[in-house]
């Protein structure tokens, strides 16, 4: 999935420099009742969210753009629950809160410097001059880990002093770019004292780093590791007397071809160190000690190479050395997951198109938590309730409502209660009408049961016809669950009066391990089918469909798909948008940075001509059927896109000016995979609904 995300996230783990006026919430008046890209951008975006046990107060984080500054501030906002619902007693400039554990101080992080707050007043760390990206707080307070940023790469001016101003680079193996930068540094753990004045538990003085020592010094390694990771890769023992981290130790081509990263134990009086999951091949990350100590979970995968196998929740017993799939029963990937109490975790997992919260013990039992058309993520904290009742904190969203904080309750009866805690854009939804979405079960052409999310306009009504959009997940195998996101939003598709048809196509998880893997080696297969299902089936059964006002839409595979259909559409479609696609396999099986992905899923490579699956994928290029192409097309992409470069696009553009067919290119030279700028963001919205209307209104 990391290859071909979804554009739904935000991206990056870097700390901000607020070097301007802090950015406030916007006020905003929106005109006509519809969802537009200036609203989209005027909403606040809640991230990280800490709940302090000791206080019950609650520290997170909420982004505000501004769109004619053209950039963005993050706000840490520490609150309590005061008649359901939380209310700020603090708010300052920042990012990564944690707790303190120690009568409501928070640590945070702001222009890379490490911070602790204590009733509205600061102090900051002295003793480390680098840059911080992350960190982690032992239990006993007096030791930090640090998430600092080290060259690896020897640049040009190292080579040759004399040529300071040469903006070439010397390469001599894989793994030289990455995502949307030049592989030049990598994160490393750095273990270091942490030393606080207090008096009668309040701040009294400064806070000192001192003795900071690289885990990793003398490599190349990530840890965490990139694009994504952050310190959930990372965890102590209760004791503070050992080191759980993620780390695939490996450089170059061996780490471009291989997804194996390991959870290493290590030992903070001795330095040394052991690999809790060697012999295991595939992913291993995100340990988490339990609360007493004699457990370690990790999520971990089981195939080398396949980044999208599916993820199992393990535990570790420290004194026994038994290592148990405890996630069995759940009979889908866990997405994420945090330590309840010593002897259950709190899970989210996706299942036919939602994400839900379950409860899961030692001994593998599955108790759902949530219901409905949502997802849910878990947050990191738990109470003291009886043995038997649950009480978690959350964060919820769907395609009609961007994160809030909500706390769920389960209690000895099963019976569920969701309270919901902050009203971040009760200020904007309070103007708008958003659209409506309604699962429908579709038989495919090799007669299986498809759910296809349609997403109907605002104020819809039934005896009017509308142009449809069919919309292709990104991933490939990400799910289209109850996402929500600031670029492809379907409220704001149907705020245009579109309908949206957006299946969950074979390759996508949460139907089954069967039904995900179906896509590897075969992306011009029954994939593709499901899609000509979903919009067909629609056409057919919903007579406000307009069949002669269909556009394709989608980023990454969906961009693939929607070059692919380009060519194998018989004329269904009136308007193409691909953004990010690939169009080419072969020259994106060289280009890409991650190589083990292309080899798992393209099944290898193109000059292998005795391998049928790869003769399959590469046979299936979407390039190879530009002279079917005859319908207007708007191609999409970042230049600081490494993960599938901008010739991509400008290539398929190419392709179809000189086919005589209409197209138009939207370059973004300041961008990766995703549209992160607000301005670029507005952009984007404006010329993709452009496009649109002028093929299908």
């Amino acid at each position: 999935m990391a290859m071909l995300a979804l554009l739904s996230a935000s991206c990056g783990n870097k700390p901000q420099t607020e070097e301007k006026e802090p950015i406030t919430k916007p006020q905003i008046t929106i005109e006509g009742g519809r969802l537009t890209p200036e609203a989209l951008w005027a909403m606040g975006r809640i991230g990280d969210v800490k709940v302090d046990i000791e206080t019950g107060w609650i520290a997170y984080t909420v982004s505000y753009y501004s769109v004619s500054e053209n950039r963005s501030t993050t706000w840490i906002r520490i609150a309590s629950e005061e008649n359901g619902r939380l209310e700020t007693m603090d708010e300052f400039v920042g990012n990564s809160p944690a707790w303190f554990g120690n009568s409501g101080v928070l640590a945070y992080l702001k222009g890379g410097k490490l911070y602790l707050r204590q009733g509205g007043k600061d102090i900051a760390a002295n003793g480390y001059d680098e840059e911080i990206e992350g960190f982690l707080l032992n239990p006993q307070r007096d030791r930090i880990l640090l998430i600092t940023a080290v060259k690896t790469v020897e640049s040009t001016a190292d080579r040759y002093p004399d040529l300071p101003k040469a903006s070439g680079r010397v390469i001599d193996d894989l793994m030289y770019k990455h995502w949307d930068e030049w592989v030049e540094t990598a994160p490393q753990p750095f273990l270091a004292d942490l030393t606080i004045n207090y008096k009668n538990e309040m701040l009294i003085g400064s806070m000192r780093i001192g003795n900071a020592k690289n885990i990793l010094a003398g490599t190349a390694y990530e840890s965490p590791m990139r694009p994504f990771g952050g310190v959930e890769q990372w965890s102590w023992s209760p004791d503070g007397k050992q080191i759980a981290y993620t780390c695939r130790k490996k450089t170059g081509m061996d780490y471009a071809i291989s997804t194996n990263s390991d959870i290493y134990l290590y030992d903070i009086e001795t330095g040394t160190e052991s690999n809790m999951t060697e012999g295991n091949g595939g992913y291993d990350l995100n340990p988490a000690y339990s609360r007493n100590g004699q457990y370690i979970a990790w999520l971990s995968m089981a195939r080398d190479g396949y980044e999208s196998d599916e993820t199992h929740l393990m535990v570790y017993n420290r004194q026994t050395g038994e290592k148990k799939f405890v996630s069995e029963k759940l009979g889908t990937a866990v997405s994420d997951y945090f330590w309840h109490d010593d002897e259950h975790l709190i899970v989210s997992a996706v299942w036919h198109g939602t994400e839900m919260l379950y409860r899961i013990d030692l001994q593998g039992n599955v108790q759902c938590l949530t219901e409905g058309q949502y997802d849910f993520v878990p947050v990191e904290t738990y109470a003291e309730m009886a043995p038997d009742e649950t009480m978690t904190y959350c964060l919820r969203h769907s395609m009609c409502e961007a994160n809030e904080i909500y706390k769920v309750h389960v209690d000895v009866t099963g019976a569920k209660s969701i309270e919901q805690l902050t009203y971040e854009n009760k200020n904007i939804y309070d103007q708008i009408t958003m659209g409506t979405v309604v699962p429908r079960w579709q038989k495919t052409t090799d007669g299986k049961q498809m759910l296809t999310w349609i997403i109907l306009p605002p104020n819809f009504d039934a005896t009017k016809q509308y142009p449809a959009l069919l919309y292709c997940e990104g991933g490939p195998q990400s799910p289209v669950s109850q996402f929500w996101s600031y670029r492809w939003n379907f409220m704001m598709m149907a705020a245009n009066d579109y309908v949206i048809v957006a299946p969950n196509r074979r390759g996508l998880p949460g139907f089954g391990q069967e039904w995900n893997e179906a896509i590897s080696g075969d992306y011009g297969g029954q994939c593709m089918r499901d899609y000509l299902t979903a919009i067909d089936e629609a056409c057919d059964s919903l007579p406000y469909i307009d069949r002669n006002r269909l556009g394709c839409v989608g980023a990454s595979f969906g961009g693939f798909s929607v070059y692919w259909l380009a060519g194998h559409h018989d004329k269904r479609f009136k308007a193409f948008i691909a953004h990010d696609g690939i169009f080419n396999m072969e020259m994106q099986y060289l280009e890409t940075e991650e190589k083990w992905f292309a080899n798992w899923d393209m099944g290898g490579a193109y000059w292998e001509k005795d391998n049928a699956v790869a003769q399959r994928t590469f046979a299936n290029s979407p390039h190879k059927f530009v002279d079917k192409w005859d319908t207007p097309i708007l191609c999409i992409h970042g230049e600081q896109d490494y993960r599938i470069l901008a010739n991509q696009g400008m290539a398929a553009f190419d392709a179809a000016k000189m086919r005589g067919i209409p197209a138009e290119l939207l370059i973004f030279p300041d961008e990766n995979h995703w549209v992160l700028k607000p301005q670029n963001g507005i952009l984007w919205q404006r010329t993709f609904f452009k496009w649109l209307d002028r093929w299908l209104k």
